[in-house]
């Protein structure tokens, strides 16, 4: 019989221990750039359009500074085989969308949308969305208008800003989602 333990199939790499902490920081050059530091390893990351800020509203462009926890990994099959982690992994169906809506009871969730209809479409044309680390911002309770849709997602070339994400390149995720404790915390300052 097979061994179904996934530390078994996802051994952390570097050593045995898992990473508790990730930590993200703005460059002093770009606040709209920044290094996300996983373990003794930095990687380059882009951050939102207005960089880290404490009010984080809606549609503002600030990556929040805050302690977030991963909730949940959430990836395009069609696409990329399925990451290593041990946290919660789902695979992104072609109706899965994020409520961006304020106005919406379903604010800040992941729902299930007809194609073209409104709201953050997570099967996207780009790779952004390839790899989506879902962060608890705004989410326990859930207070309408203060920021929805913050992930951890795949950059685009030369590290351009987000919406309020954060976002690496590729083998990044490839590195460090092998190496995550369950309760991890992107710690963003």
């Amino acid at each position: 019989m097979r061994n179904r333990d996934p530390r078994a199939l996802c051994p952390p790499l570097g050593g045995s221990r898992r990473l508790t902490t990730l930590r993200v920081f703005a460059s002093v050059r770009d606040r709209r750039k920044g290094f996300l530091i996983a373990g003794g390893a930095a990687f380059p990351c882009a951050l939102g359009r207005s960089g880290i800020g404490t009010l984080k509203r809606e549609g503002d462009g600030r990556t929040p500074r805050a302690a977030l926890p991963l909730r949940s990994v959430l990836f395009r099959a069609d696409r990329i085989g399925r990451p290593c982690t041990l946290l919660p992994l789902r695979a992104i169906a072609s109706r899965d969308a994020w409520c961006d809506d304020a106005g919406d009871r379903r604010y800040n969730r992941l729902i299930d949308r007809p194609p073209g209809e409104a709201e953050e479409r997570l099967t996207r044309d780009d790779p952004l969305y390839d790899v989506i680390v879902e962060l608890g911002w705004n989410d326990a309770p859930v207070i309408r208008g203060r920021g929805s849709a913050i992930f951890w997602h795949l950059a685009r070339p030369g590290f351009s800003p987000t919406a309020g994400c954060v976002a690496v390149e590729g083998h990044v995720f490839a590195k460090v989602l092998p190496r995550l404790a369950r309760r991890c915390v992107m710690r963003i300052a």
